[in-house]
């Protein structure tokens, strides 16, 4: 595969298309509704400026909004379950089907990828005694056979 996963799924008008559908589920869904409820109206396109940076698209989220560290320290405190967790995902995948995001297995595969162990740093950082955010780790790539390694404290 020579394209990037971002610009297999149509690149930033196809994320900004899927965080505008998930959002608009998750503020009506009674196990996330309460944790997004002061999100602000631009929430939606800055996790869509995240996934971009993730799938391999411009680093606007490092350049403009604070990098990983910034993402992470979004998630302090924050007390995520595993229900809301596991909600997330679920919202998230049948908003890719909704917001026509490829359905290929392989895409489909380095996308759930990402989100099940994106989901699993938020449970990690919103807990208790979680690593602190470090602006020395970048935004992870996610590519085609391509994920970045684990490192404890990152």
């Amino acid at each position: 595969m020579t394209q990037t996963p971002y610009a297999w799924m149509g690149g930033q008008a196809a994320l900004d298309r899927l965080t505008e559908v998930f959002y608009r589920q998750v503020h009506k869904d009674p196990v996330l509704a309460e944790v997004f409820a002061n999100a602000g109206p631009d929430h939606p396109h800055h996790v869509a400026i995240w996934l971009a940076e993730v799938f391999g698209g411009p680093a606007e989220y490092s350049a403009h909004h604070g990098g990983h560290a910034h993402m992470a320290t979004m998630h302090l405190g924050r007390g995520i379950t595993e229900e809301q967790r596991r909600r997330w995902i679920a919202l998230l995948m049948d908003a890719a089907d909704e917001a026509e995001l490829p359905n290929d297995p392989e895409f489909r595969a380095v996308f759930a990828y990402y989100i099940e162990w994106g989901t699993r740093m938020a449970l990690l950082y919103s807990g208790p005694n979680p690593p602190a955010p470090s602006a020395d780790v970048p935004v992870p790539k996610w590519g085609w056979n391509q994920t970045p390694p684990w490192e404890p404290g990152s």
